[in-house]
């Protein structure tokens, strides 16, 4: 086993050394997110965190960490009554990987056993290795839907249940949860996302010297491993120390009314919504104070913990970047630090107080309003100004709307999600089939009938059912999959005017938001001028599609063969990283194609080859106006697809137009 990188010799980020270090204080916080760009360090200063933690005593032989002075009733291994010998051991670090399947996260039940023999025949998962430790998830982002719901359950209630068709086995899973991530490539699900108690954002220095010794350190680490952890030995071990100390200091921090009045009145002001945000303030606040070796909490140590504790729950969609109003939250604390005078006995707490309230500003601070951001378009204002260079400046996208579900027709196999119809192993189940590999899901009926008529053959005598390997029936289930949305958007001239490239927009950013919830992939292909443009390739990250969108200049002809070619480019390029997602292809034009030699002919042509491969599209028309040639839908034809308009788009069209059916016939 490698040396482990020294905790203490990680240059800065000392944001995330804080956040990883109260939690090392205080396992009740809640756990660390990290988030930040590739290479900043942020793998190498969780895993070296470990080394910093206390050991673990633990039930001799146990293999679910049970501690001695406290066992488990329901341990699997138990029961430890009395528990006898104990151990002590380092607290471990268990790595959950992006593609973990279901029983490697919280263990295996031998089916076979369990129907034959009534034996409970368990083999623990990472959840119970991680117990009293930590549980790390490297671009936890990227996790699968099934885990995180199971990885939810288990930090909500600190134990893991697995259930297989009757037979269930318990047992305690609490442990300190730290994901990484790069916002890069996709947000989290806002119930993950609120389970973390702090987050943090990382970045690497632009200062040259900080750089050079973030260079010089790890070339010394990788040159001697072992010599460059002793030398910072000595300071780990002080570090340690201070841990234990502030653990020991943590029962007598005191947290008086008027500091619980900041923290309740903080999480207000920022609307965070639930308690959640104020509980996990509040924790972090006394582990500040216990790190300080303090056991009055002060308000500099509220204001630290609401930086921690509340970037990330202010979010309301996947498009708003976290952060904090640092001027906001001066003002708030300082607005009900009088109220902590009374029982604050630290004379260098928070005083003063004085002050009036200010008027609640919010972040945007003198107001970005509609109506000063984007004036009517009137007689001749029907075009932005020019940005130069005939390019016309980008328009902001119209508000947002919830749209009707655009779907893949057929049943694929690709990672869960939530728009086709998809073969998952979660869902309602269809049928059953013989297990390819290990057996996950039992499909019991049809195991006892395919062993039912063998009972004679194989000698049974009694109640129990003889069981042999090749009875066993795998269950076939039926759920939703996440697909590829590859949006192909006309930003040529003939879009150009304000009013309805806004329009175009806030339908595009409506289905990114719709993307975003139904866990799919996303790409953004342009086409204006003479070609086509790959502006964003396939990522999980539809907040950087929606940033792409919102800076999309406009102008010139319309190559809508270019952009339907290249959007097929990649989609060929993406079957070869990922075979089992399917793709949905949004093509958002008038249908107007000018330029080149042919340009109608030569976009038929383009948008045969999608209709000859089978590609599920949908062509949003954005024409306009009393007279409608029909071309988008001609297109749509083409391309083996569908044609709904910008109003079709949306999810009450279909209600509205139900109703307005029912007012004539009444």
């Amino acid at each position: 086993m490698s040396t482990p990188f020294p905790f203490t010799a990680v240059v800065g980020q000392d944001d995330l050394r804080l956040a990883l270090l109260l939690n090392a204080v205080s396992p009740a916080v809640g756990g660390v997110l990290v988030r930040g760009e590739k290479g900043t360090a942020k793998s190498t200063a969780v895993r070296a965190l470990s080394a910093l933690l206390p050991a673990v005593d633990t039930v001799a032989g146990c293999r679910f960490s049970c501690d001695p002075a406290a066992p488990d009733p329901a341990c699997p291994d138990g029961p430890h009554n009395p528990p006898g010998a104990f151990e002590s051991r380092p607290a471990r670090m268990v790595e959950l990987p992006v593609g973990a399947s279901e029983d490697r996260l919280v263990g295996a039940l031998d089916i076979e056993r369990a129907l034959a023999e009534g034996v409970k025949a368990f083999e623990p998962g990472l959840l119970a290795d991680a117990h009293r430790g930590i549980l790390y998830v490297d671009e936890v982002n990227l996790l699968h839907d099934h885990l995180v719901d199971l990885l939810l359950d288990a930090a909500a209630m600190g134990a893991s249940y697995v259930e297989r068709e009757g037979v269930s086995v318990r047992h305690a899973a609490r442990f300190l949860l730290v994901g990484t991530m790069n916002p890069e490539e996709g947000e989290l699900r806002p119930q993950l996302l609120d389970r973390f108690g702090l987050t943090v954002e990382v970045a690497a220095s632009r200062e040259p010297d900080q750089r050079v010794e973030v260079v010089r350190r790890r070339l010394a680490y990788d040159d001697d491993p072992t010599g460059f952890a002793a030398r910072w030995a000595g300071e780990e071990a002080a570090v340690r120390q201070r841990i234990v100390a502030a653990r020991e200091l943590l029962p007598s921090v005191r947290l008086g009314d008027g500091v619980l009045r900041q923290i309740a009145a903080t999480c207000a002001a920022f609307e965070v919504d639930g308690m959640r945000a104020d509980i996990v303030m509040a924790r972090t606040a006394g582990a500040l104070a216990a790190w300080a070796g303090r056991t009055v909490v002060l308000a500099e140590d509220v204001r630290q913990a609401a930086l921690l504790a509340l970037p990330h729950r202010r979010r309301r969609n996947p498009f708003d970047a976290p952060g904090l109003d640092e001027d906001r939250l001066d003002r708030t604390l300082e607005e009900f630090a009088g109220e902590s005078e009374d029982d604050d006995p630290d004379p260098d707490g928070p005083g003063g107080g004085g002050g009036q309230p200010q008027p609640d500003e919010g972040p945007q601070g003198d107001g970005d309003t509609d109506g000063a951001a984007r004036p009517e378009a009137g007689e001749g204002e029907g075009v932005p100004r020019q940005a130069g260079g005939g390019e016309q400046a980008p328009v902001r996208a119209a508000e947002p709307f919830r749209t009707k579900v655009l779907s893949v027709p057929g049943i694929g196999e690709g990672a869960a999600g939530r728009r086709s119809r998809a073969r998952t192993e979660h869902g309602r189940t269809t049928g059953a089939r013989r297990p390819r590999g290990a057996l996950t899901k039992l499909h019991l009926a049809a195991t006892v009938q395919a062993a039912a008529p063998h009972q004679r053959a194989r000698g049974r005598s009694g109640p129990g059912l003889v069981l042999r390997r090749d009875d066993l029936r795998q269950a076939t289930r039926e759920g939703r999959e996440g697909n590829l949305v590859l949006f192909v958007v006309d930003a040529s001239g003939s879009m150009a005017a304000r009013q309805r490239m806004s329009a175009v927009k806030g339908a595009v950013l409506s289905l990114l938001l719709d993307a975003y919830q139904r866990r799919d992939k996303v790409g953004l292909v342009t086409f204006r001028g003479a070609a086509g443009e790959v502006v964003l390739p396939p990522t999980s990250s539809v907040d950087t599609a929606a940033a792409r969108l919102e800076s999309l200049p406009t102008g010139g002809r319309t190559p809508l063969a270019a952009g339907l070619l290249k959007a097929h480019d990649v989609l060929r390029v993406e079957r070869l990283r990922d075979p089992a997602r399917r793709a949905l292809v949004v093509v958002v034009t008038d249908g107007r194609a000018t330029g080149g030699t042919e340009p109608v002919a030569l976009a038929g042509r383009a948008a045969r080859l999608f209709a000859a491969e089978g590609v599920a599209s949908v062509v949003v028309d954005c024409e306009s106006g009393p007279v409608r040639l029909g071309l988008a839908g001609q297109l749509a034809g083409e391309l083996g697809g569908t044609a709904v308009t910008l109003d079709e788009l949306r999810a009450d069209a279909i209600s509205g137009l139900v109703k307005d059916v029912q007012r004539r016939a009444a």
